[in-house]
């Protein structure tokens, strides 16, 4: 059986044109639906808990946040294979997800599983790191004359993973 899932991100639709060809061949989030995004917190609660009083918790919540403008330039990578542009200014987005989690302290980003938050826009993800060098080759060469992407934070999107596909259940605004 497949895992129902959920998660709050910020999604990045400027990013598209440059990373959407490496998402869709190297990043499974992108195969199964998921457009370009900076992860707020994830996971999140199961699709079924998350109750309309508890849509209305988390708007009141980003209400009271405000927008923010940021850019993707430089092009990083975590060891164990994982290629993303990292945003700029990255505290905002560190911030909301610290908000998020003093709301929810029962569900942790990324499960606790990583001692910091690194906001983080994926390209590819690759256990293979020789053919990561390559892909990160290539999206180097992709990628010049393109970057910064400048974007606008200014809602958060609670995602669903439901039979192995991402939906956007609802957005809520920032500020």
């Amino acid at each position: 059986m497949l895992p129902i899932e959920s998660a709050l991100v910020v999604v990045v639709p400027e990013a598209e044109q440059l990373v959407g060809p490496f998402r869709e061949k190297y990043d499974p989030s992108a195969a199964a639906g998921m457009p370009p995004h900076i992860t707020l917190l994830y996971p999140f609660k199961p699709p079924d808990d998350i109750s309309e009083a508890e849509l209305g918790n988390l708007s009141l919540c980003f209400a009271c946040l405000g927008q923010f403008d940021f850019s993707l330039a430089a092009i990083r990578r975590f060891a164990g294979g994982v290629l993303y542009l990292a945003p700029e200014p990255d505290e905002p987005f560190r911030r909301l997800s610290l908000v998020i989690w003093q709301r929810y302290p029962k569900v942790p980003p990324y499960g606790a599983k990583y001692s910091n938050i690194v906001p983080h826009l994926t390209v590819a993800q690759l256990a293979d790191e020789r053919q990561l060098d390559h892909i990160a080759d290539q999206f180097a060469r992709a990628s010049q004359g393109k970057l910064p992407i400048r974007a606008t934070a200014s809602e958060i999107a609670l995602v669903e993973k439901r039979a192995g596909s991402w939906q956007a259940r609802t957005t809520l605004a920032l500020g």
